[in-house]
């Protein structure tokens, strides 16, 4: 076979389609979501290569209309996910020795593959089994997930060009090994992309992972298998289980050859796998490598030069996109006091003009939350703010879960900067609103820094560079990606590597570099020339 140093494709981000009405996009990604709404999909486990069924079924429905099945997916049994364990620790014999350029071609075609054919059939996937609506899910589970597999590949490359140095008498050189076992993959429902990068970033370093998505994102987890499956990973190397989510953990975890945990999720839920993996310590082969981004909340703060409009726009985007169920969601405000009528006047002006329904009118800007646990939730949390005598709900407010899990867009003003929705991460659309002295600003950035156990996101607006000098220094360790003008929300792949710190998770920024050197484990070689043949030194005499 031929030898050569090579040169993958150049990344670049993928364009984001508009689907303006008569677009071909458009008119496309709508057959194909009525098509998929009007028949039914099986999603069976994944392991070893072969499709996998079992008497333990479950209904898949769309958030924004419970009541239809779309289908249903299978659950694990323990005996099944000890064989995906056996499974991928064989399959690594032939996937760690794969030349890398090889690994980087399959990833790529998966790009390709979403880019082009798979595009609209992900996309639908997206909006039906999540209700993203179209913009949501074009740039993510299209345009990120694809960003997603170009950079890695060319991170890939990049981190194994970087070399030691030699001299004329020994050439030093490093390996970049796969870690030895198997990595576990745990991806949320609220990013398509989330779910498709977390087991590819690690297998495409040579690893073999045993992926389980989201109960609440099987539609779109079964269309990246397929596109995984076409675009040539090998059986074993990425197998995809559901199931009971403490057994398929404690299962996993008590295995000597787990290696490591690539986690997106609740921070109480990567706690417990945190303190799982300690009381485990002696059963592994190596140390495990623990990356998980977990929770936020996340802030807009807002000083008295600010232009009320840009504020009350990052607002009306950065909390209630996708219903707020991002972890990097604006989900509190700290509001100059000069400023905020208009702001406030702004704000319920967007409110008023969101149409809310299923992601098929695309005339709609705000769809389902996730499920009803979620939406019971917000409810509680919605109905305790009417009753509160020291906050106010200015807009929203109302939910109904008759159809759909719909909960209108809600804001919440209150006086106590450490009101239980200042502080506690709901992951929907509620935002709470704080008000404080223009004289204020130092104190209310050391408010925003200490409020919250979480440093995800965070923005700060200001014409005034001393103000934002301040903010940047005092808000350093309040949020892994901090947003200067602009809402919190909307990382890029290549642009804004993302993660955050504290309880918000490991920081290890998905979309560059650093995230990809978790999951491998360097060798050092060393090969001497002439080798000495006298043990003497010259200090001997």
């Amino acid at each position: 076979m031929g030898k050569g140093f090579y040169d993958v494709p150049i990344a670049v981000n993928e364009p984001i389609l508009s689907y303006a009405p008569g677009s071909p996009e458009r008119e496309e990604v709508l057959k194909t979501y009525k098509e998929m709404y009007n028949s039914t999909v099986e999603v069976p486990l994944f392991i070893n290569g072969r499709e996998v069924t079992t008497e333990n079924k479950v209904t898949i429905s769309p958030p924004h209309e419970h009541k239809h099945s779309l289908g249903v997916y299978y659950q694990a049994s323990q005996q099944h996910i000890e064989e995906a364990i056996e499974t991928a620790v064989e399959a690594r014999k032939n996937w760690a020795a794969m030349p890398w350029e090889n690994r980087a071609g399959i990833f790529l075609r998966a790009a390709e593959l979403i880019a082009g054919p798979y595009r609209a059939r992900l996309n639908a996937a997206t909006m039906l089994g999540q209700s993203k609506t179209i913009h949501q899910a074009e740039i993510d589970s299209a345009c990120e997930i694809i960003d997603f597999l170009r950079f890695n590949v060319q991170f890939m490359t990049e981190i194994y060009a970087e070399q030691p140095e030699s001299t004329s008498g020994a050439w030093n050189r490093l390996e970049y090994r796969p870690l030895e076992g198997f990595v576990y993959a745990i991806t949320p429902f609220n990013f398509t992309a989330i779910a498709g990068n977390l087991p590819t970033s690690a297998a495409l370093m040579g690893n073999v992972v045993i992926w389980k998505p989201s109960h609440s994102q099987m539609y779109s987890a079964k269309v990246l298998l397929d596109i995984f499956r076409e675009a040539g990973v090998p059986d074993g190397v990425i197998n995809m289980v559901m199931g009971n989510a403490a057994m398929i953990t404690d299962t996993i975890l008590a295995s000597p050859d787990f290696s490591g945990v690539h986690f997106t999720g609740s921070t109480d839920v990567f706690k417990g796998i945190w303190q799982k993996i300690g009381n485990n310590i002696h059963t592994y082969k190596t140390y495990p490598r623990i990356v998980g981004e977990t929770g936020g909340k996340d802030f807009i703060v807002a000083h008295k030069s600010s232009d009320p409009k840009q504020v009350a726009t990052a607002i009306s985007r950065g909390a209630f996109e996708f219903q707020g169920q991002k972890c990097s969601a604006a989900s509190r405000c700290y509001i100059s006091k000069s400023i905020w009528d208009d702001v406030k006047n702004f704000v319920t002006e967007d409110l008023k003009s969101f149409k809310m329904g299923s992601p098929e009118d695309m005339d709609n800007f705000i769809t389902a939350v996730i499920h009803e646990a979620s939406f019971d939730k917000l409810a509680r949390y919605i109905d305790e703010a009417k009753a509160a005598s020291n906050a106010e709900i200015i807009a929203g407010g109302t939910y109904d879960k008759s159809e759909g899990y719909f909960i209108r867009p809600t804001v919440i003003v209150t006086e106590d900067p450490k009101y239980t929705t200042m502080c506690t991460e709901l992951f929907g659309p509620v935002l709470t609103i704080y008000v404080f002295e223009d004289d204020a600003w130092e104190d209310t950035l050391h408010l925003v820094d200490g409020t919250s156990e979480y440093a995800l996101t965070g923005a700060v607006f200001s014409e005034d560079r001393y103000a934002l000098e301040k903010a940047v220094r005092i808000l350093e360790n309040a949020a892994g990606n901090f947003y200067i003008n602009d809402k919190p929300t909307g990382a890029v792949v290549g642009q804004q590597p993302f993660g955050g710190a504290r309880a918000s998770g490991t920081n290890d920024k998905a979309g560059s570099k650093l995230n990809l050197y978790r999951w491998i484990s360097p060798r050092m070689v060393k090969e001497t020339f002439v080798s000495p043949v006298d043990y003497r030194y010259p200090f001997l005499g």
